[in-house]
């Protein structure tokens, strides 16, 4: 049975009621579409991983090179994904028996999970990406890997057989979306069919084999009464930011790596009228959007004669043709912020967009630095007051050192005094201090303000009611904690 090549149809007879005739033939079949993952507050504990002798990796070695010997793959690609598996189990378990290799049944099982996942799947990562309390998959290497649970960083589980099936794996991953990674183009971001963030950098430039980077999305999406929950926010805070969702407020969110912006940006954009036109602008498509009416647009890299680039820029400056009533922007890094600003004031209130700073005022910074980055000679008044006639409320969230994930300030702009852009907190969170456990302890708190800027707005859209009950409780309790 094992003496034939993978070209000779009678090596592994396919059973016929299993073919899926509308499914085209592809190289390999292609793993089944998640549901998208928005990233966790406070993710579960996490089962520990079960370490794997040497003897087993070169045991599936032998198998997987047996099985590429016998099974066609070509008709393997037209089988739906349950029967390809069947397909491979039977196939897998006879190798075993006829190999007569000593294993346990749980190692057989394990095997059977394994090399189901190479040929179907992302391989060796697809238990990881099925876990839903990781955040981050970080592979450096085939050897080495390390995943973020619960806040913390620590090593996983997890073995390539070779550099080569990394990359194999990085290449599969990439094409999905129309892009490549090889050593002409080494560097690549992409995404999974879920929308969860990859990044990718291949030799030559990383040193011992392909490095791959998964910003990883949660099962089940995110709400503002989850963080609420997680105590992210509190119930008062959250009231108030879903009337500025609602009542087209313009909206930075502001934050560090990981520290749940984008997942913020999600729970806002819940909030967002059925009737709305809204366009989305991403370097990779992750906001998941349930509006009916969404158009999704995502950059392009150079081609590899390094033409055909389409930037986040070019996207902005378009959608102002489109006719959007909400502009969001996923990250603005560069010169896009100056056309986020100027359609912020041009008649696209409640456009919203996510800027990497610590504070409030650091954000605001930020915004001025990139807008020189774009080449602009403009005054550095004229700047500012571009900024304080775009940008209504500054979102700002952090991401603490024991790992969990806080709303820090809901921060108003309000105008200028002078040269300097003045500004006013809605709600503060404050670290009082730490646990036994290493858990850092603190509160949010109303600063007291009980007419913020954009009260005309909510009376507009008939929520300054609901707004004043928000903040009139939110006071209520801070009194209470002082």
């Amino acid at each position: 049975m094992f003496g034939k090549r993978a070209n000779d149809t009678t090596s592994r007879p396919l059973r016929p009621d299993a073919v899926a005739p509308a499914r085209p033939p592809m190289p390999e079949a292609a793993p089944p579409a998640r549901a998208p993952e928005p990233r966790a507050s406070e993710p579960a504990p996490a089962a520990p991983a079960r370490q794997r002798p040497d003897s087993y990796y070169e045991t599936k070695t032998r198998v997987f090179a047996a099985l590429i010997d016998t099974i066609d793959l070509s008709q393997l690609a037209r089988l739906d994904t349950e029967a390809a598996k069947e397909e491979i189990r039977d196939i897998v378990n006879d190798i075993i028996a006829i190999k007569n290799f000593a294993m346990t049944i749980a190692e057989q099982e394990d095997l059977l999970s394994d090399i189901c996942n190479d040929v179907l799947g992302y391989g060796p990562l697809e238990p990881l990406l099925a876990r839903d309390d990781i955040a981050d998959i970080m592979i450096n290497g085939s050897r080495q890997s390390f995943i973020e649970v619960d806040g913390k960083v620590v090593e996983a589980n997890v073995r390539f057989r070779d550099n080569q099936q990394l990359l194999n794996i990085c290449q599969r991953i990439v094409s999905q979306v129309g892009r490549r990674v090889d050593e002409t183009s080494p560097i690549c971001d992409a995404r999974l069919p879920d929308g969860s963030r990859v990044n990718v950098i291949a030799p030559p430039l990383a040193i011992d084999g392909a490095i791959l980077t998964i910003r990883k999305f949660r099962k089940d999406k995110l709400t503002l009464d989850q963080l609420v929950k997680y105590g992210t926010i509190t119930p008062e805070g959250a009231a108030i930011l879903q009337i500025i969702g609602r009542v087209r407020c313009n909206v930075v969110i502001s934050g560090g790596t990981g520290s749940g912006k984008t997942t913020l940006l999600n729970c806002l954009t819940r909030y967002i009228d059925q009737d709305e036109r809204i366009i989305t602008c991403e370097d990779s498509a992750e906001l998941q959007l349930q509006q009916p009416h969404v158009v999704r647009l995502e950059t392009r890299p150079p081609n590899i004669e390094g033409e055909g680039e389409i930037t986040m820029r070019d996207l902005v400056k378009n959608c102002l043709r489109m006719r959007p009533e909400r502009i969001i922007v996923g990250e603005v890094r560069g010169p896009e912020v100056f056309d986020l600003l100027q359609a912020m004031n041009t008649g696209h209130d409640g456009s919203m967009g996510t800027i990497h700073a610590n504070t409030p005022r650091e954000c605001l910074n930020r915004m001025e630095a990139m807008i020189a980055m774009g080449g602009y000679s403009l005054p550095a008044r004229t700047v500012r007051e571009i900024i304080v006639g775009s940008v209504d409320v500054i979102i700002q969230a952090a991401r603490l050192r024991d790992g969990s994930r806080r709303i820090t300030h809901i921060t108003e702009v309000l105008g200028m005094e002078g040269d300097v852009i003045t500004t006013q907190d809605l709600f503060v969170y404050d670290i009082l201090g730490e646990d036994a456990r290493g858990k850092l302890l603190g509160r949010h708190r109303s600063t007291g303000i009980g007419r913020p800027a954009f009260w005309d707005k909510a009376r507009y859209f008939n929520e300054d009611k609901r707004l004043a009950a928000a903040l009139d409780a939110a006071e209520f309790k801070s009194e209470d904690l002082q």
